[in-house]
């Protein structure tokens, strides 16, 4: 009844039938290497997209107004990639473990729980799809005083950030175990680069970086 009243639309283009259509779909066509320098000496970064157009309005809808039935088809693609990327690989057990990058706790209380949580579990349950086992280990945190990101710059957002991101110990894997942190858009790189050096400190080494656009 939900749907005859309110039917579903593409977050992309607005047509009416499923949250995102092929066509839409297909602006996610990485994955490509993202190079910033802050991130010049940590794990690679992989995209899927470029942070603008019909790719910023999906992950836009994803993130900020609600769509959280984009979900499962950006984890499908996502999935799809993550056992492609060159020189990335799961645990010695064959299991990929995904660590949510942090949000703000009002920011997330807003959203209705944290996106990027949202979205690790949908890759991890499209690459036990797929074959390979997967983990979600929402490691990470966010101390208080950090300050939404947006219209800063890379000195601000390495500032906003300087030692407010922190392991959690009890959401993280065993120590020794190699994770991917997920994210939905890299900009400066402030925010990957301070998530690997707090995985770093509890012994979480970071073998990639993998997000659905790069700004």
């Amino acid at each position: 009844m939900i749907n005859l009243v309110l039917p579903v639309r593409c977050a992309g283009c607005g047509s009416a039938g499923p949250a995102l259509c092929a066509c839409c779909a297909c602006v996610f066509d990485g994955p490509f290497d993202v190079h910033r320098p802050l991130t010049a000496t940590g794990p690679p970064i992989h995209a899927l997209a470029a942070y603008r157009d019909t790719a910023r309005t999906i992950v836009l809808a994803f993130k900020e107004r609600g769509r959280r039935d984009l979900a499962v088809p950006l984890g499908r693609m996502t999935a799809a990639v993550l056992p492609t990327l060159d020189g990335v690989a799961p645990a010695a057990d064959g299991t990929w473990w995904l660590v949510p990058a942090p949000s703000r706790g009002r920011a997330a209380r807003l959203r209705g729980g944290s996106h990027t949580l949202r979205l690790a579990r949908a890759i991890a349950a499209a690459l036990a799809d797929r074959g390979h086992p997967a983990a979600v280990a929402p490691a990470l945190r966010l101390a208080r005083g950090v300050r939404d990101s947006a219209g800063l710059g890379a000195a601000d957002r390495v500032a906003n950030l300087a030692g407010r991101v922190r392991c959690h110990p009890p959401g993280a894997p065993p120590a020794g175990t190699p994770v991917v942190l997920v994210d939905d858009v890299v900009t400066t790189g402030a925010t990957a680069a301070a998530c690997v050096r707090a995985l770093s400190s509890a012994g979480v080494p970071t073998a990639a970086v993998l997000t659905l656009t790069a700004a």
